[in-house]
């Protein structure tokens, strides 16, 4: 059998090495406790930030389409402008013909004088 001294010793380091691990275990859920709770402001961040980044992107969707909106209607608008000036050209051209044409038979109808010596 064992001496009662050394029994007595075991059992205070028994309960020695028992209340460090009760100690260890409070910390433990302590520290369990205080992941659970940095876990869940973790999810709301990370639900946050979804949130923002999918409002971001709508906001970025709606712009661009507006700025496409706006561009299809500059294009149109300057589209018309130019088909004004080339009219406006082509008309300017058919004027700029009938007066070389009329100028033409202006010295036409001069040498005929001068071939006749009316001049």
């Amino acid at each position: 059998m064992a001496q009662p001294d050394n029994l007595e010793n075991r059992v205070s380091a028994l309960e020695t090495q028992i209340s460090d691990l009760n100690t260890r275990i409070r910390h433990t859920e302590q520290d369990a406790a205080a992941a659970r709770v940095l876990a869940g402001g973790a999810d709301r961040d990370v639900a946050e930030i979804r949130t923002e980044i999918r409002d971001f992107r709508q906001a970025t969707t709606s712009s661009f389409n507006a700025m496409r909106e706006d561009l299809t209607d500059l294009r149109s608008h300057v589209d018309n402008r130019f088909a004004a000036v080339d009219r406006g050209f082509a008309e300017m051209r058919g004027k700029l013909d009938a007066s070389a044409a009329g100028q033409q038979r202006i010295v036409d109808l001069l040498n005929q004088l001068i071939e006749r010596g009316d001049v």
